[in-house]
Parts: structure tokens; sequence; C-alpha cells
């Protein structure tokens, strides 16, 4: 079969947009559940980070959250002024900072422990369809981190 372009070139038929666009609108449904706690959507899952595993370093959080340090900085620093972090030097190595929760950072788990729920309800696709697009989307992602790993 003869390669297409114009067929290749329609919005329809990329892979980027659908990804991008639900991508925007399942963010846009967290709105109304983070705004009464003060929080965008990037810091939440900054906090999803840190609720699972506290004392990371700036590094790992970025890893994981895959943003880089100019992106995370500044929002260390709000959630710092407000009182839910404390930002550390690593006694292991003085480049790296540790970030911890302070007790204010640990509260707020529970004013957002209903979200995961909340969100799910208003995600119109059957449960089982949403874990699959999930696990789908966490292959990609491994896999795309691999290869520009080489590995």
């Amino acid at each position: 079969m003869e390669y297409d372009y114009h067929e290749a070139m329609k919005l329809s038929n990329q892979l980027c947009f659908p990804v991008y666009a639900a991508s925007r609108v399942i963010t846009s449904l967290y709105t109304p559940y983070l705004k009464p706690l003060g929080l965008t959507y990037t810091q939440y899952i900054l906090f999803l980070v840190l609720w699972e595993k506290d004392g990371l370093t700036v590094g790992e959080i970025c890893k994981r959250l895959m943003l880089d340090s100019g992106t995370l900085s500044p929002i260390l620093k709000k959630l710092r002024d407000q009182g839910y972090i404390i930002k550390q030097q690593s006694t292991a190595d003085e480049r790296s900072f540790i970030i911890m929760l302070t007790d204010k950072g640990r509260e707020l788990q529970l004013k957002a422990k209903d979200i995961p729920l909340l969100v799910g309800s208003c995600v119109n696709i059957a449960p089982e369809k949403a874990l699959l697009l999930r696990d789908l989307l966490n292959e990609l992602l491994e896999n795309q981190t691999a290869d520009a790993k080489g590995e």
C-alpha cells in the first residue's frame, strides 16, 4: 500500500490530537474539586507523588511527573510559602534537595481523598475501558522513556 500523505495529514488520523484533547478534557474535570482546595492540577499531581512517598528529591519528583525542574521549582516555592511542604538540602548530596510534607500538607490528603472517585464518576467511559486506556497510555510512556534512554 502506497503512503498517502493527504490521509496522513488529516487531524482525525493523528494519535497526538485525541491524546492531547483527552488530556485537556480530563484535566478540566478536576478543576471544580481542586479549586476549593486552592490547588492547580499540577500541584495536585505533585501532592499525589508526595502522599505516596514523602521525602523525595526534586529530581525524583521531576522524573515521576515527567516535568523539568524549571517547571517544578515555582510550584514547590508556592507550596512551601503556603506551608504545605518543606525543602531541605540533602545530607547525601548537597546539590540535591529533599521535599517533605508538613502536617498541613498531610492533612490536605484527607480533604482531597474523594477526588479520584468524583472525577472517575464524571468520565463517560466504562470503568474497564478506562483502566485499559490508562494501561495503554502508561505502556506508551514507558516505551518512549525507554527509547529516549536507548534501551
